[in-house]
């Protein structure tokens, strides 16, 4: 008769469980640093604590200042 293979809880065997944990730690590596990256790249377009004088002039007030500016053709 076979040997039953021993198993923990997760029902895996200690190779699949170091197998699983390795895949595991790759993939949160590979997150963590694509997830740094994105918060660099974010940080460099808008920063999230402002400076001194703010964030300055937002992409509203800009949209706002360029439909007075065409409207000002017209009348």
């Amino acid at each position: 008769m076979a040997e039953p293979h021993e198993t923990s809880v997760s029902g895996l065997t200690e190779a699949e469980a170091k197998e699983f944990h390795g895949i595991f730690m790759v993939s949160f590596v590979v997150f963590v640093v694509i997830a740094i990256i994105a918060h660099f790249l974010a940080w460099q377009w808008r920063p999230w604590l402002p400076g001194v004088h703010g964030y300055g002039t937002s992409l509203l007030d800009q949209g706002h200042d360029v439909v007075s500016h065409a409207l000002s053709f017209f009348a």
